[in-house]
């Protein structure tokens, strides 16, 4: 029989959540949480806050509907093909104790077991930014059902050129922003362009479809989709702003009953050390595939992208990217001999409503003269609730939702040697992020197996004694690690070897000696 009471993990329970990562600061004990602030349930307009047990329980069935569906949590990508920074999903036990609480009587677990509320950081997710650069003015979106793409010039304001280890999107108006891209330029002819459709636009801004309007050097200097994080670099990897060069916003916005305004804040934070590597941008399109790009009615195609790489890259993330006839993307990287095949990404069931600027946790080396395959499926049949025709209609590509696109981005920098220890899911010598809080980040790999080594990061605002301790799902104690060993401040990796687990939930916790605990889930699979 379970308890629930309030919540540490995220459980996301409508498609259009605009929600902020946060770090739980949750205790473990004998109960399933269900920490689900600021939700929208599924045909309704306000906001649905799970915040202490009246308000969870009041969805109990909902939420037992909507998690043994796989509607929620949403988190496309497959877990067993590759993994990802970010990870949002539940595996089968969890979803199935979901299920006997709701079916046991939705019973209420000792208040004071309650770890309280997480704490959500203001104006950031990643701490306090260097720079913030803002739309010159609010931009009103008119209430005439109708999507815009319109374009922002925004000014750096720097006076010597800035080098940038993470950038940050916050939306205004999470009601009608569907999703964001910056490109950054220093062209002259560039800039002078966009300046002069920003004057003839009478709006603020410009309108544009697709792309800039202008050509850029960095198409994708960031970008922000429903669910995703701050694009962050290890150290000596990043990118560069200076005085004379413009960033230049695009905003999608959805169709809107209603006006609606929004002005978009961008958060960029400066790199601590020298950045060494910029990165670059691999952009496959229909100019990769073996086809001509033609969606015929009443047809499941699949179409099949190639990339041959011509050098050593490392890749740090992956974007891949179709309309409401999309169904299902495959990519990966495979040898001139085709001996080894490298998985980048698996999205078996795509949801147009859920996008991503996927992560790798480990920089991903693909060696020269390896060949990328990117396949996605679309299934223009009336079999398809999503499809914008009825009946089904040629299609081919456009940028309002209605049309479709075949889009990969690959966000990568030339490979050195080592690469493949830099890690990007925790913090370390290589990865100088700053915090304002101390922080607790996810195990890699993670769903883990017994004898597989696994490393846990952590960050200390100030040098402190801790200890690290895995617990059951039920919150009694399984192993204790470390115990009370001291640490300068900073980041630091731990490593250790599972061994002798059952194939469960776990939950592993730092605790320093000022009181401070940090909590994060661990699978183990195969177990004993």
């Amino acid at each position: 029989m379970y308890r629930i009471i309030t919540c540490s993990f995220f459980l996301f329970v409508a498609s259009n959540l605009q929600a902020q990562a946060p770090t739980f600061h949750a205790d473990v004990a004998p109960i399933i949480y269900l920490n689900c602030t600021q939700c929208h349930r599924v045909g309704e307009i306000g906001p649905m806050p799970f915040t202490n047990y009246d308000e969870v329980s009041g969805y109990g069935e909902f939420i037992s509907y909507v998690t043994e569906s796989g509607y929620m949590p949403p988190w496309t990508p497959d877990p067993s093909y590759s993994t990802l920074r970010g990870e949002r999903f539940l595996t089968d036990e969890q979803v199935q104790v979901l299920a006997d609480w709701y079916e046991g009587g939705m019973i209420e677990g000792d208040p004071a077991d309650n770890p309280g509320l997480p704490e959500f950081p203001e104006g950031s997710q990643i701490g306090e930014p260097d720079l913030v650069l803002s739309m010159p003015e609010p931009y009103v979106h008119a209430g005439d059902m109708q999507e815009q793409y319109q374009v922002f010039v925004l000014e750096t304001g720097v006076t010597e050129e800035k080098e940038i280890r993470a950038v940050e999107i916050r939306p205004g108006n999470s009601a009608i922003a569907h999703h964001t891209l910056i490109g950054y330029t220093e062209s002259p002819t560039a800039i002078s362009g966009a300046e002069a459709l920003d004057a003839a636009d009478p709006s603020p801004g410009y309108e544009s479809f697709g792309d800039y309007g202008v050509n850029v050097e960095d198409f994708l200097f960031g970008g922000w989709v429903p669910g995703a994080s701050p694009t962050e670099f290890p150290s000596t990897i990043g990118k560069k702003i200076g005085p004379d060069g413009r960033l230049l916003l695009q905003m999608h916005y959805g169709p809107t009953p209603i006006e609606e305004i929004d002005q978009t804040e961008l958060n960029l934070f400066f790199a601590q050390e020298p950045i060494q590597r910029e990165v670059d941008l691999i952009t496959m399109g229909p100019g990769n595939l073996t086809e001509p790009f033609y969606i015929l009615p009443n047809l499941v195609t699949t179409f099949h992208g190639i990339y041959d790489n011509p050098s050593d890259i490392s890749v740090l993330s992956i974007t891949p990217h179709c309309h409401l006839l999309g169904q299902a993307w495959e990519v990966y990287a495979v040898s001139s001999n085709e001996q080894d095949t490298i998985p980048l990404i698996s999205i078996p069931q795509w949801d147009f409503n859920w996008q991503g600027i996927f992560s790798f946790p480990q920089l991903k080396h693909i060696p020269a003269q390896y060949r990328i395959h990117a396949f996605c499926t679309y299934d223009n049949t009336s079999d398809n609730p999503y499809n914008p025709h009825n009946p089904p209609e040629w299609m081919s590509w456009g940028d309002l939702t209605g049309d479709e696109m075949f889009v990969m981005f690959l966000q990568t920098v030339d490979y050195m040697p080592g690469d493949e220890d830099i890690t990007l899911s925790s913090a370390d010598e290589n990865t100088r992020i700053v915090y304002q809080t101390d922080n607790l980040f996810p195990a890699w790999p993670n769903p883990a197996a017994n004898g597989q080594e696994v490393t846990i990061g952590f960050h200390l605002q100030e040098p402190a004694s801790v200890t690290l301790e895995l617990f059951d799902i039920q919150g009694r104690l399984v192993e204790s690690w470390q115990e009370g060993v001291s640490y300068p401040a900073g980041h630091h990796l731990f490593r250790t070897t599972l061994s002798g687990l059952h194939e469960a939930t776990y939950v592993y916790r730092l605790t320093t000696a000022e009181g401070t605990k940090r909590s994060h889930v661990l699978y183990v699979v195969g177990g004993r």
